[in-house]
């Protein structure tokens, strides 16, 4: 596999100097053989120079904030330059790296941008763990890191990014289950989709790495952006996730209405106000939990008589 070197650059403006010079010093030369008599040596090295100058003067490119250029030597990687502005390099390298990497496009010379992109993937449709059909899709931040892998190993980085992004992400979706499906302890102890945001972008990001290092592509950041259950069975999970909300409800009302049936039974019976035996206790509390865990309002009985019917 490839790895990004440096590649040798020269400033710019100096050699921007030295071609002006050049040109200027062919021009002295060539004035100076056709002065008087005609100076065939000056006129050849005044032809010579200017050859020079206009090869040299193929040598300048430019390098923009967050870009890079990958300079390529007769079909061999020479490396890439990282240095911004105005700079020179060997005129050869421009010629063969127009002709050899696929990112170079319309002729125009083989710029690797190494800025943070963003991918917004698409909504797909993927099994959890439990098998259950669902609808998801993510964001990833990522950058090339290495330009040479980004040039060399990969025929096109941006699609195989595009294409291992939706793989990454139909893998770690089959790893975990949409939610919890059952209450007891050990089943809320997993980690699922829905319930563990951090966990899951942590594990789809550290998925996307690995996919993406063949590429020299680094992942800055990867989240879920939507998830939810496919269409066929959207409401079939409704109406299971308002069942678990009321046996929920329920077990709060009955934990409640037990503790103040209890309290108002031993409140009564230290007090010594009233004397009551286990079966009025009982009845009691019978008549309590109704009130107490009943959905409509209780509708008291008025007792005049003795409390003792017979």
């Amino acid at each position: 596999m490839s790895v990004e070197k440096r590649g040798h650059s020269a400033s710019g403006w100096s050699m921007l100097v030295v071609v002006i010079v050049a040109f200027a010093a062919s021009v002295a030369l060539f004035v100076m053989g056709q002065v008087g008599r005609t100076n065939l040596a000056l006129e050849v090295t005044a032809c010579a120079v200017f050859v020079l100058a206009c090869f040299a003067a193929n040598g300048f490119f430019t390098v923009q904030p967050g870009q890079a250029r990958v300079c390529v030597l007769f079909g061999k990687y020479a490396g890439t330059v990282r240095e911004e502005g105005l700079r020179w390099a060997n005129p050869l390298y421009a010629r063969n790296v127009r002709a050899s990497t696929s990112f170079a496009r319309k002729g125009e010379a083989a710029k690797v941008s190494v800025r943070a992109r963003t991918l917004n993937g698409e909504h797909l449709k993927v099994n959890d763990k439990m098998g259950n059909p669902i609808e998801i899709a993510n964001v990833v931040v990522w950058h090339v890191e290495d330009t040479a892998k980004a040039c060399f190993d990969v025929d096109d980085y941006e699609s195989f990014v595009d294409m291992q992004a939706e793989t990454a992400l139909r893998h770690v979706a089959s790893v975990y289950a949409y939610d919890h499906m059952e209450d007891d302890s050990e089943s809320s102890k997993t980690i699922t989709l829905r319930s563990n945001i951090e966990e899951i972008s942590e594990a789809l990001k550290r998925e996307l790495g690995q996919r993406f290092a063949p590429a020299g592509v680094a992942v800055d950041d990867a989240r879920l952006t939507h998830l939810a259950y496919a269409p066929e069975i959207a409401q079939a999970m409704l109406r299971r996730q308002q069942a678990e909300a009321i046996i929920a409800a329920r077990k709060k009302i009955v934990e409640g209405a037990v503790s103040m049936v209890d309290m108002a039974v031993k409140q009564l019976s230290s007090s010594g106000t009233i004397d009551l035996d286990d079966e009025r206790k009982a009845s009691m509390a019978s008549n309590l939990m109704v009130v107490l865990c009943g959905e409509s309002e209780a509708q008291p009985v008025v007792n005049a008589g003795t409390l003792y019917q017979g």
